[in-house]
């Protein structure tokens, strides 16, 4: 049982940064993709960024490229999200997720990109952007 917890989400100005963590535990970190998502109040929860165990493929939403970056440390089983320009639309609860993969390069199942292919996930943390 992998668990998942984020940290460094918070109230900012727009045009600000944040920089969220996701701490992994009870599984080994290099067996998995990771993910973002985020849900905003009366919104669907969406897809934000993945990186693949090996760094070797990121994927980002259209709607946060070049603002936000994906990053992991496999020493410290810590993915990253740091996310700058920051606007009041990104305003959400942000998940960390953990994909079990052999793929070193890709995600299996419905892609890095669907929630459907995660198998863990942490609390959320909050991110509020104000204008």
């Amino acid at each position: 049982q992998v668990k998942l917890v984020e940290s460094g989400g918070g109230l900012v100005q727009a045009g600000g940064s944040l920089r969220l963590s996701c701490a992994a535990s009870g599984g080994t970190f290099t067996n998995y993709a990771m993910g973002w998502f985020r849900q905003a109040p009366g919104k669907e929860r969406e897809f934000v960024a993945a990186i693949t165990w090996s760094s070797s493929s990121i994927y980002y939403a259209d709607s946060v490229k070049g603002r936000f970056t994906i990053s992991r440390d496999n020493a410290k089983n810590t993915v990253y999200l740091q996310m700058n320009s920051l606007k009041p639309e990104d305003t959400a609860l942000y998940y960390c997720a953990a994909h079990f993969t052999t793929l070193w390069n890709t995600c299996s199942g419905y892609g890095c990109d669907d929630q459907r292919t995660y198998d863990y996930w942490g609390q959320g943390t909050q991110v509020t952007v104000s204008s």
